[in-house]
């Protein structure tokens, strides 16, 4: 993408000028209120593991979504050999806490991977995430061996039938989905949604078949139970990859919800842009796998001090 159209996109204009207020577009809704717990949480200002802790809360707690004895896959972006700083990954101390409030909740297992687009052991090892998960006591999984995917029929998509998929997605009692907020050059930004790409196999498929709808039909099939979207430092171009600490916005954001349309569509509009501009996102509101109506959801928004 060339540095005039990512600007005209509003995503450059708006974040790297100071031109948006504190939650981007987000701060524009109202939504509904809210009896006990939230819908949607979005937090602003702190270090990523404190934003989790404030966004889990406003949600229901930890304890809301992992019980005692349950076994926990939680699957980050580590697709790429980069350091934390480039926001290629999702954060580490991100995926740590989480880790961490998922042990103290009583979770027997906390079980970490992804399907890497690089070489696997330099993804985990570079992006700081194998060190910080081992550190909060989870364990790390390959995802690199067909063998360790089950072909599953997908009957409710439109052009994603079949999908060979992680076994631990089955294996594991809840799933944690923690995307890192960024620009992706096919679907001009990546999110929870688009994250799933990482528990399949066949994932060249996608993009020869309708990238965005098979984002979306794979959510027919499995959803997450958490969605915790990190933008401690958010790539705002030059994505998925990126090119260097050039490409990344220190935004200190969060942003989590059981409902993963929800959660994309408030990344999407602190992101400077609309969920009905972003394929995958419309048409999951479409199919009714989640809402991206954000004024008919109660919303948490905090500001860290």
């Amino acid at each position: 993408m060339k540095r005039r159209d990512f600007l005209r996109t509003g995503i450059g204009a708006s974040l790297l000028s100071g031109a948006l207020p504190l939650f981007g577009g987000l701060e524009s809704v109202k939504g509904m209120p809210a009896s006990t717990e939230y819908d949607l949480a979005a937090v602003r200002g702190g270090n990523g593991g404190d934003m989790f802790d404030r966004a889990i809360e406003a949600i229901g707690g930890i304890e809301k979504y992992v019980k005692s004895g349950q076994k926990v896959v939680v699957k980050p972006n580590i697709g790429w050999d980069a350091p934390p700083e480039r926001a290629a990954n999702t954060n580490p101390d991100v995926v740590a806490r989480i880790v961490q409030r998922c042990k103290e909740a009583g979770a027997s297992e906390v079980y970490v991977f992804d399907n890497t687009c690089n070489k696997w052991d330099r993804c985990y090892r570079n992006s700081g995430i194998e060190e910080a998960v081992k550190a909060a006591g989870g364990k790390m999984i390959p995802g690199n061996t067909e063998s360790f995917y089950k072909e599953v029929d997908i009957p409710n998509g439109v052009s994603l039938k079949k999908a060979k998929v992680h076994k631990m997605i089955f294996e594991s009692d809840v799933f944690i989905n923690v995307p890192v907020m960024k620009h992706h050059s096919s679907t001009r930004i990546s999110l929870a949604m688009k994250n799933l790409m990482g528990v399949v196999w066949d994932r060249k498929f996608y993009h020869s078949n309708d990238l965005h709808q098979c984002i979306a039909d794979f959510c027919t099939f499995k959803k997450p139970d958490l969605n915790i979207i990190d933008g401690y430092n958010m790539m705002t171009k030059n994505g998925p990859r990126g090119v260097s600490v050039a490409d990344v916005t220190n935004l200190k954001a969060l942003i989590a919800s059981s409902d993963i349309v929800a959660a994309d569509a408030a990344a999407t509009k602190m992101f400077g842009l609309e969920p009905s501009e972003i394929g995958h996102i419309k048409i999951a509101h479409s199919m009714r796998l989640g809402n991206m109506n954000l004024e008919e959801l109660s919303i948490s928004k905090q500001k860290m001090a």
